[in-house]
């Protein structure tokens, strides 16, 4: 399923790329990860060498920058047997991408001339980086949903209210390049580490940004995929229970933020949230978007 919504701004405009409102497992998500799946470059030399000019200058203004590698989102395929939850699965599509050429497609100030006109999203997006993401809907133990406040020291959306998140990491799985795969005898157990990473990712990063323990959280439901319009960035986005109160998240957070990513934690009813999303970034009103789709699944089941 494709939606697309905006509020007349198109920064924080959204796309839902594909949703399951009840909630898949990691058995019932898995990966290929293949070259096959990585960005195409754009046969506009100009427009090309932009990209390795926006490093430059950023490295210029900002030598502590890190080209980093990322997972590439380059589509999804969807397969169900008789229709039950427990036979639909998803199969992400994902390449290999870095944070340098993000910054020079992505972000570019040109980024709209990396698109190509089609209805189908891996092929508009087939010239950028479209590094995936990733985001929790954290639900503490009396019933809030955790936000962070974004500091004005990051480079994207400082001061706006984010979920807890990050990014799935190549490097934890041990992977630089593509020929970690061509080497590997058996292809199935990288994309099945690949797949695990979607998981493993997203308690890291919620254990890293709020201070909660791992333990305190229950197994991440994956819920779908958003896309905010504003330089097509993907997320995939997942449901996590907290055993712990709100008051009690409060105080690890205290200890364990360093002010640099974000300043301030919320613990709030999902009516304040929806009060909030104008100024969050479009790929997680998209992810709170997926959150009451799975609430509403759920109160007609």
């Amino acid at each position: 399923m494709e939606k697309e919504v905006g509020n007349g701004c198109s920064s924080l405009a959204y796309k839902l790329l594909f949703s399951c409102p009840f909630g898949l497992s990691q058995p019932q998500l898995s990966a290929v990860f293949d070259e096959s799946y990585d960005r195409i470059p754009h046969s506009d030399s100009n427009l090309e060498n932009s990209t390795s000019q926006i490093w430059d200058q950023r490295v210029q203004k900002n030598g502590s920058l890190f080209n980093g590698k990322k997972f590439r989102y380059g589509g999804y395929s969807q397969k169900s047997g008789d229709g039950s939850k427990k036979e639909s699965y998803v199969c992400l599509h994902l390449g290999l991408t870095d944070y340098r050429t993000f910054v020079g497609t992505n972000l570019n100030p040109s980024w709209e001339k990396f698109l190509v006109a089609s209805e189908d999203d891996p092929t508009q997006c087939r010239h950028t980086s479209s590094p995936l993401g990733n985001g929790a809907i954290v639900e503490t133990s009396d019933q809030k949903i955790v936000l962070l406040q974004r500091s004005n020291n990051v480079g994207e959306f400082p001061g706006h209210f984010v979920f807890p998140g990050g990014h799935p990491e190549p490097q934890e799985v041990g992977i630089e390049t593509h020929e970690y795969c061509k080497c590997s005898k058996d292809s199935e157990l990288v994309n099945k580490k690949v797949s695990q990473e979607m998981f493993e990712s997203i308690i890291r990063e919620v254990v890293e940004e709020i201070g909660v323990p791992a333990t305190s959280l229950s197994d991440p439901l994956f819920i779908g995929i958003s896309r905010r319009v504003l330089n097509v960035r993907p997320a995939i986005f997942f449901f996590i229970k907290c055993s712990l109160e709100s008051k009690e998240i409060h105080q690890l957070y205290s200890k364990a933020q360093d002010g640099y990513e974000s300043t301030q934690l919320y613990t709030v009813s999902m009516i304040e949230v929806e009060h909030m999303t104008s100024k969050m970034p479009g790929c997680h009103q998209g992810g709170f978007a997926l959150y009451k789709l799975m609430v509403e699944a759920l109160k007609k089941n």
